[in-house]
């Protein structure tokens, strides 16, 4: 991690006052979790805002080791300032309700594939207990926690959501499927949303800076990092763990 932080000039506006701290993927990684929030408190410390947001873009859970860990995180308040936090769903908080809440085998054998294995064992479920188990083997707050994530939250030039948005389609219509999960043609579109998506869900080794969007996926849970994006005015820095 660097410090202290390098401002660059950001696709988007934010009001006078207004300050955006916003995670990426973290996919089970609770200790790097709690390194971006030392960072936080002491950025805050140093530089205190009038109005602060936390944000998380969702992808709590799997491949990780400690996914129980980060929703214990997220689901408790900070221990440094903030406004409010906003918590997004992502596709895997997704696949995971649609196994523990419908009780689907093959549903259920999707989550797994996609890394659902590592987040049943931190909850300390056997992969060999019955599927109809294991909701009541799971603590009731995190599944509380996961099925209340919001799909999308709007700051002033800002849309933050976990997978994008569809090109040509108005901001205030967009499908629950293309927010946690479109990848092609938002990614390479050139096209101007109505507000700058800040994203995650699609993993690069850094950060992403378009005129249209920012991508703050950078591999966490699978080798790479987790990064956190600071959005004041008209400028934007990151830093990692």
């Amino acid at each position: 991690m660097s410090w202290p932080l390098t401002f660059l000039p950001a696709p988007g506006m934010l009001s006078p006052g207004r300050r955006a701290y916003v995670i990426g993927d973290i996919h089970g990684c609770s200790e790097r979790l709690g390194l971006l929030y030392r960072q936080i408190k002491l950025d805050l410390r140093d530089r205190p805002a009038e109005d602060v947001t936390l944000i998380h873009l969702g992808d709590y859970i799997d491949r990780g080791p400690d996914s129980a860990g980060v929703l214990t995180m997220l689901a408790a308040e900070p221990d440094f300032p903030v406004t409010r936090v906003v918590n997004l769903m992502g596709n895997h908080e997704e696949m995971a309700l649609q196994a523990l809440a419908f009780g689907n085998p093959r549903q259920a054998e999707d989550w797994i594939a996609s890394g659902g294995a590592a987040a049943l064992a931190s909850w300390g479920i056997p992969r060999e207990a019955p599927l109809a188990e294991w909701p009541a083997m799971l603590p009731r707050s995190h599944l509380r926690f996961m099925s209340r994530l919001s799909l999308q939250y709007r700051i002033d030039g800002y849309l933050f959501a976990h997978a994008g948005v569809r090109p040509g389609v108005a901001l205030d219509q967009l499908s629950r499927r293309d927010l946690l999960w479109i990848r092609e043609p938002f990614l390479s579109s050139r096209m101007e949303f109505g507000a700058v998506i800040v994203h995650g869900h699609t993993p690069t080794s850094d950060p992403v800076l378009r005129s249209n969007r920012i991508g703050l996926d950078t591999g966490a849970g699978r080798g790479g990092r987790l990064t956190c994006a600071v959005l004041e005015a008209g400028k934007i820095a990151f830093f990692a763990a």
